[in-house]
């Protein structure tokens, strides 16, 4: 799918810095940021089919009293049972990816970055010219995970261990950002990343 664009896929795991890193590419280069987990909550708004289909299966206690996804209850499903985890995720992911297709093809600018958490998971990495990846030590990305999220320890390793290892991730990875140093580190390796053409 790739032209004569430059598209940088972000990914990394879970609580590893992906949103520290999509903020300063896009106020420090205005880079155009497309999101996945946007694309995944638009996929599931207020009556969408999608919407429809996870309450036909899971029933009401899954909505909101709005009618609105309840994320958490979901959350607590998924990551707990890896069948329903890819029923969910092959519900959201081909619209997810007609959204980017989308994008990627109205866009004018010769750069754009697509954060997708479940870059390889999802199977795309054809929509990108360039992956990177962000990665930390286990430990850190277990206290950050746990911290942001509330959760203890088991629920913040449930969640991990529902994406590909950070490993497998970081051998796939064109640039790899290390964020278990400081925030000026990291930020430094994206500036090399961003003026090092592949």
């Amino acid at each position: 799918m790739t032209n004569d664009k430059r598209i940088i896929g972000l990914t990394g795991g879970i609580a590893t810095g992906k949103t520290t890193v999509t903020n300063y590419l896009a106020s420090t280069y205005n880079l155009p940021i497309l999101d996945a987990d946007i694309y995944a909550r638009e996929a599931v708004s207020l009556g969408s089919s999608i919407l429809g289909a996870i309450a036909q299966r899971y029933g009401q206690q899954i909505l909101l009293a709005d009618g609105n996804l309840n994320r958490q209850k979901l959350g607590e499903i998924i990551f707990n049972r890896q069948d329903e985890r890819n029923w969910v995720e092959n519900l959201i992911h081909p619209d997810v990816r007609q959204r980017f297709v989308k994008a990627i093809t109205q866009s004018s600018l010769q750069t754009l970055v697509l954060v997708v958490p479940l870059l390889f998971e999802a199977g795309m990495t054809d929509l990108v010219t360039e992956i990177w990846v962000v990665h930390c030590s286990q430990e850190q990305q277990l206290q950050r995970l746990s911290q942001r999220n509330y959760l203890n320890r088991e629920q913040a390793q449930a969640r991990i261990d529902s994406q590909l290892s950070l490993t497998e991730k970081v051998a796939r990875a064109d640039v790899i950002l290390d964020n278990s140093s400081t925030l000026e580190v990291l930020l430094k390796q994206v500036d090399v990343a961003l003026k090092t053409l592949l």
